[in-house]
């Protein structure tokens, strides 16, 4: 019974040793083992191991990949442009034993501090360089600066025992001052373009509306002259038919044209001539191998003869012009008739009349 007594009590306390003498290291992390604040081992292997207890203690680092967001940091690059910039980093705890000699007891948020303040020294120096602008910042690249602020970043965390896999820039303002400058701006270049724009567009048409006009005027000029041709050819195949048909019968041609000068002057209701019947005008109106005239197709053209000595007939002074009309087209017809047939001797250009009879009076 007394045996049982002490053999208990040891089994507790060796139990107690044994475990606290035992720690399990995880796969996501690496272990350093202090005595006294002294480093006596590390463990990166996951897995069981052992230490001396109450003496040593353990303390575990994460060995994941980890995330890190830089406060907001204002930069002026070459074209005196300010800009708003924050950015985040990837890194790691590669040498547990440098990070634990460089921080000390403040662990990840002592290096995180740390990392920052590297990381923006590196941002201002990188984006304020003197080939550097805003336009490079804000075009495609920005990765070849990014690239280089890890770099940079990477030698100066060694000394921490940190690994800077990544740099990333989060975003790039404008400051808040400077947006409504910048939009004017860029209204201004975007508004200027469009007149740009517009005042090609306006030449173009101005082009397209002048070699419109020229074809216009070009085909017009052709169409009238084409026209002409027509119409001087269809003017001398007219005389050369008035001159054969003057050629063939004369009083006839004579007759025909007598008719046509009759149908211009006295075509119209209002018109009024007072004129002698035995003017040539009226030649045909007098009945043939007789004295005494033939009667006016319309009232309104009616011979008047008051008291049997004075006779007067009713037309209009457009039948002098165009009997004057028809000599004048005889006398044009009349010289390519006389190429044609030879001279008689009697050929003249007007047509010849007899004697004017005597009119018939009541």
């Amino acid at each position: 019974m007394r045996k049982t007594t002490y053999i208990l009590p040891a089994i507790v306390v060796i139990a107690v040793l044994a475990l606290s003498s035992i720690f399990v290291v995880d796969e996501r992390e690496k272990a350093l083992v202090l005595q006294f604040g002294q480093i006596k081992s590390v463990k990166e292997e996951p897995g069981l191991a052992f230490k001396v207890p109450f003496i040593q203690e353990v303390v575990t680092y994460d060995d994941r990949i980890l995330s890190l967001d830089t406060d907001t940091i204002e930069v002026t690059p070459s074209d005196d442009r300010r800009l708003v910039v924050d950015a985040f980093a990837r890194y790691r705890i590669s040498d547990v034993v440098q990070f634990r000699q460089a921080v000390g007891v403040g662990g990840v948020r002592t290096a995180e501090d740390r990392l920052s303040g590297i990381l923006n020294a590196q941002i201002r120096e990188t984006l304020g360089a003197d080939q550097v602008t805003s336009d490079t910042i804000l075009s495609a690249d920005r990765r070849e600066l990014t690239n280089r602020i890890r770099d940079n970043a990477r030698a100066s965390a060694r000394s921490l025992g940190l690994d800077v896999v990544d740099v990333r820039l989060k975003q790039t303002n404008l400051p808040m001052q400077n947006l409504e400058a910048t939009f004017a701006r860029m209204r201004a270049e975007r508004e200027r373009e469009a007149a740009d724009e517009i005042a090609r567009g306006n030449e173009a048409a101005q082009r397209v509306r002048a070699l419109a006009d020229r074809t216009v005027v070009e085909t017009e000029s052709e169409a009238n002259r084409d026209a002409n041709v027509t119409r001087g050819e269809a003017d001398a195949e007219r005389n050369a038919i008035f001159a054969e048909s003057y050629g063939a019968d004369p009083e006839f041609f004579a007759f025909y044209r007598s008719l046509s000068a009759y149908e211009q002057a006295l075509g119209g209701d209002n018109s009024t001539l007072v004129m002698t019947p035995e003017g040539e005008f009226f030649e045909y109106f007098r009945a043939q191998g007789g004295d005494s005239p033939v009667a006016l197709p319309s009232a309104s053209n009616e011979a008047q003869t008051p008291g049997g000595d004075e006779q007067q007939a009713a037309t209009e002074t457009d039948a002098e012009e165009a009997q004057a009309e028809t000599d004048a087209e005889d006398q044009q017809a009349s010289p390519e008739t006389d190429d044609e047939e030879p001279d008689t001797g009697n050929s003249a250009p007007a047509v010849q009349t007899p004697a004017p009879a005597a009119p018939a009076t009541e």
